[in-house]
C-alpha cells in the first residue's frame, strides 16, 4: 500500500503494517482475528482505554452540532470550557490551540521568544535537558538532542545551550552549571519534559531537579517552559508531571493524552503575565500563529470529556492500582535480572536489553516486537529499551504477562 509510514524504513519486500480493524479497552483486534494488548497506549496518546464510549459520545454529540470554525474570528463552548478547567487546574489561564505536540512546542518556544521582543528585551538563549526530545518540526528538534533522527537537518537547527540530565551521577556538573547561569542577561527560557524523557529511553528524575533548574532560570530571567505531551494525563502517577514539583510552569505544552488518544488537539497553556505582553493595541505586536484546525470543536469535546473522566474516583483510584503493580514489577524484575537495569515512574515500567548499538536501530526493536506479537503483545521498543506503558484499561494480570514476554526474550535470547 502507498502509505508511507512515520519512523519506518521503506524497502522492497518489507513486512506489511498489520491491518487494524478495531479497538476496545486495552486491545487492539487485527483483520484476520487476533486480539492484541496494548502496551504502548497507541504510541502514548490512548488514556482510558480504546473506544471509551465517554469521550465517544462526547465527540458524536459535538459533530451533531457544531464540526468546525475559523477560530480567529469566533470561539465556541468547548474551547472555552476546556481553556477555563485547565486554567483553573494549572494556574495558567490563557490557552493556545494548535494541532499537535510538536506545534504545541513550537507555539511556546515562539510565545517565549517574543515576549521579550514584545518588551523590548534580548533574550535569545534558549535551555534543554541532554537526551531531550520534543518533536519533529524545526523548533522542537532543535531543542532536542542531536541524533540520527536530526541529524540531516542539523547544520538548519539553532543553537541551544544543554543542562546536564538530572541524576545523582550528574548532581555536581548540573549544579556547577546552574550556578553559571546567575546573572546572565540572554537566557530566555528553559524547556523540559518534567520528571520523565520518554524517547531518551523512559529516563526519570527527581522533582527536586526540576525545582532547581526552574529557580536557577527564574533567577536569571527567564521563562519556565514544561513540556507535557507525554508526560501528561497520569503517566507519571499524577495528572501532570509538575504537580509532584514545587516549581510550575510559565508556560505549558500538552497533546497526546490530552483527548484520552481519540483526536489529534495540541494546547499551549500560558500564565497571565506572559500573555500581557500580547495584550496590547500595537499590530506588531501580535502573536503571527495558527493553523486551519485551531481550536477544534470535535478535539476539544473529547478533551473536555477526558477530564470529566479525570474527576472520577476511579480514575484515580486505577491509575494509583497500576501504579503499584509496576513498582512491584520493577522491583521483582530487579531481584531476577539484576544485570538488566529496569526503572519504573508512574505507570512506565522499562528495561535495558544489552546490544552493541544502544540506540535507536538497535535490532531489539524488531525482535522484541515481533517476539511479542507472537504472543498476543504489542510492544514497540526504545531501540535496546524495552518498555511498558499502559492504558487505564489494562489490569494487574495483563502487566504482569507483558512483563513476563520480555522476561521470555531475554531468556531465549541469553542477555541476562
Amino acid at each position: 500500500m502507498p502509505v508511507w509510514r512515520p519512523f519506518t524504513t521503506h524497502y522492497p519486500g518489507m513486512p506489511e503494517a498489520i491491518p487494524i480493524v478495531r479497538a476496545q479497552g486495552a486491545y487492539l483486534y487485527t483483520a484476520d482475528g487476533r486480539a492484541l494488548w496494548d502496551g504502548t497506549s497507541a504510541w502514548w496518546v490512548t488514556v482510558h482505554g480504546h473506544c471509551h464510549p465517554y469521550i465517544a459520545e462526547a465527540i458524536a454529540s459535538q459533530a451533531r452540532t457544531l464540526d468546525q470554525v475559523l477560530f480567529a474570528d469566533f470561539t465556541h463552548p468547548a474551547a472555552e470550557a476546556l481553556v477555563q478547567r485547565l486554567g483553573e487546574r494549572t494556574g495558567l489561564k490563557w490557552g493556545f490551540f494548535s494541532d499537535d505536540g510538536s506545534t504545541a512546542v513550537e507555539v511556546a518556544l515562539k510565545i517565549a521568544l517574543q515576549y521579550f521582543h514584545n518588551r523590548g528585551e534580548r533574550r535569545t538563549r534558549l535551555l534543554a535537558l541532554e537526551g531531550a526530545y520534543h518533536g519533529d518540526t524545526f523548533g522542537a528538534m532543535s531543542v532536542s538532542a542531536r541524533s540520527r533522527f536530526s541529524a540531516p537537518f542539523a547544520d538548519l537547527l539553532f543553537e541551544v545551550e544543554w543542562l546536564p540530565f538530572p541524576s545523582p551521577d550528574n548532581e555536581d556538573l548540573l549544579y556547577q552549571k546552574l550556578q553559571a547561569i546567575e546573572g546572565r542577561a540572554d537566557i530566555a527560557a528553559f524547556i523540559g519534559e518534567p520528571l520523565l524523557q520518554g524517547t531518551a529511553g523512559m529516563r526519570g528524575y527527581l522533582p527536586k531537579y526540576w525545582d532547581v533548574i526552574a529557580r536557577a532560570v527564574r533567577q536569571a530571567g527567564g521563562l519556565v517552559i514544561a513540556d507535557e505531551v507525554f508526560t501528561g494525563f497520569g503517566r507519571t502517577g499524577t495528572l501532570f508531571a509538575t504537580d509532584q514539583c514545587a516549581e510550575k510552569p510559565d508556560i505549558l505544552c500538552l497533546s497526546k493524552g490530552l483527548t484520552g488518544g481519540f483526536m489529534p488537539l495540541g494546547l499551549t497553556l500560558v500564565h497571565e503575565r506572559v500573555f500581557e505582553a500580547f495584550f496590547t493595541g500595537e499590530p506588531l505586536k501580535t502573536f503571527f500563529h495558527g493553523h486551519s484546525y485551531t481550536g477544534n470543536p470535535l478535539a476539544c469535546a473529547a478533551a473536555l470529556a477526558n477530564l470529566e473522566l479525570w474527576e472520577r474516583a476511579e480514575t484515580q483510584a486505577q491509575l494509583e492500582a497500576l501504579v503499584r503493580t509496576q513498582a512491584e514489577l520493577a522491583r521483582a524484575w530487579a531481584e531476577r535480572f539484576p544485570s538488566l537495569p529496569v526503572r519504573q515512574v508512574g505507570l512506565v515500567w522499562a528495561t535495558e536489553l544489552p546490544d552493541s548499538d544502544t540506540g535507536y536501530l538497535s535490532h531489539h526493536r524488531h525482535q522484541l516486537k515481533a517476539f511479542a506479537l507472537e504472543r498476543g503483545i504489542y510492544l514497540r521498543p526504545l531501540g535496546n529499551v524495552a518498555y511498558i506503558l499502559p492504558t487505564l484499561a489494562s489490569t494487574a494480570a495483563e502487566l504482569s504477562r507483558a512483563v513476563e514476554v520480555v522476561a521470555e526474550y531475554t531468556t531465549d535470547a541469553k542477555l541476562a
